[in-house]
């Protein structure tokens, strides 16, 4: 089995943070992840919430960049009435796409269920989950013009992760289970038991940036 993977940056008021968001925090640092996936730490927003935790990752093949995306982890010990609880995730995903996928008009609903689907796989309970799916397509004149038109997709969500013992979440499963969606997205094969028949992206053709 592989090694666990550590990531991530911190935000706080100064004093140690309450135990509920070490202990999910932790749990994050210890989640198991599968080798395509590269998290590397990022910093964390200061204004979301009063505690954060941030990383970022990549799916990577060889040198090439098949998708990336940002997690963050907020916490108010105090409560939020949006979220419904103390703890929120909040993610960024992106990938390119082969420009058929993209003309696909139900594009957008299939995305959505994929989040959501990932978490559901994985037999996670959440609530308030709320975010958009964007596609783009860029096209280029002038010196550029021997590029092919590129379309990317991007998925921005929120959702609240229901807490568990002690008042924490089980952070390190939604982790392994937004890393499934990051797969999905970059067109690798489901590796969990029964997500054969999962839906993905074909490969693209050239490295991504990040």
């Amino acid at each position: 089995m592989d090694e666990p993977k550590e990531a991530g940056g911190t935000t706080g008021p100064g004093e140690t943070p309450p135990l509920p968001f070490r202990a999910a925090v932790d749990a994050l640092r210890g989640a198991r992840l599968r080798p395509q996936v590269e998290v590397e730490p990022t910093p964390a927003p200061k204004r979301l919430a009063p505690y954060a935790y941030a990383l970022e990752a990549a799916v990577v093949d060889g040198e090439e960049d098949l998708a990336d995306g940002r997690l963050v982890l907020l916490h108010d010990p105090a409560g939020h009435d949006a979220w419904r609880g103390t703890f929120r995730l909040v993610t960024l995903v992106r990938a390119e796409l082969e420009p058929e996928m993209a003309a696909d008009p139900l594009l957008p609903d299939v995305c959505w269920s994929w989040l959501t689907g990932a978490l559901t796989a994985r037999g996670l309970a959440f609530g308030e989950p709320s975010g958009t799916v964007t596609r783009a397509s860029s096209h280029y004149f002038g010196g550029l013009s021997e590029r092919p038109a590129a379309s990317q997709i991007e998925i921005r969500a929120s959702w609240t992760p229901r807490e568990g013992l002690g008042g924490v979440p089980d952070t390190a499963t939604h982790l392994v289970a937004w890393c499934d969606l990051l797969a999905q997205v970059a067109g690798l094969p489901p590796t969990a038991p029964g997500d054969a028949s999962v839906v993905t992206l074909p490969q693209r053709r050239g490295p991504q940036s990040r």
